[in-house]
């Protein structure tokens, strides 16, 4: 496991930023379980989620910076709780999918030129397996938009919904492209060229 735990370019979880937010998210548990729901419920609802932050700069993926921002799109997110969670003792590494939204915005569709989206999430190692972990929307904007919001007990993979809350098609699940023990840049760049055609 000690690679899932290892600090790395991105996910810097020994810079002192990321080790004192771990250290204040985790002051009142000692158990395992908690520590996973306590990082991954401050980066779902305290990290605003903005898909217009898409960048191919290597700096805007480093943890501890995305932390300082306060905000990030799903593969900024994802890095971000992954590397809490190595700083928190619990092991970590980073799944990717192409998934479709079925209710993408206007906006964000006219931006891509697709509701296909290249996404990231978390995969926590707790009890003895690899569990998904997806912090990607906030609680303010799944009410404001009608849709489920993401929960994590720990125990079960934590991922986007099928279907809004009137049964609509949501969320589809595509394509996964493997799980990574650091940021691979590069290939998740290609794939989003290959996806967004820019």
């Amino acid at each position: 496991m000690k690679e899932y735990l290892r600090s790395t370019y991105f996910m810097d979880c020994d810079s002192l930023l990321i080790k004192d937010k771990a250290k204040e998210l985790v002051r009142s548990t000692d158990h395992e379980l908690d520590k996973a729901r306590e990082v991954f419920y401050f980066v779902r609802d305290e990290i605003k989620y903005d898909p217009y932050l898409y960048s191919s700069d290597a700096e805007d993926f480093i943890a501890s910076k995305i932390l300082n921002r306060g905000e990030g799109y799903c593969v900024q997110k994802a890095v971000l709780l992954s590397t809490l969670a190595r700083a928190v003792g619990i092991p970590s590494r980073l799944g990717f999918a192409t998934i479709r939204n079925h209710l993408a915005p206007k906006e964000l569709v006219k931006f891509l030129g697709t509701n296909l989206l290249v996404h990231g999430y978390s995969e926590l190692f707790i009890e003895g397996r690899w569990i998904k972990a997806t912090p990607t929307f906030d609680l303010k904007m799944c009410q404001k938009i009608d849709v489920p919001v993401v929960e994590f007990d720990g125990r079960k993979d934590a991922i986007l919904p099928k279907y809004n809350n009137k049964g609509e098609p949501y969320i589809e699940y595509i394509k996964y492209h493997g799980s990574y023990s650091d940021l691979p840049l590069d290939r998740i760049l290609k794939i989003e060229m290959e996806t967004y055609g820019k």
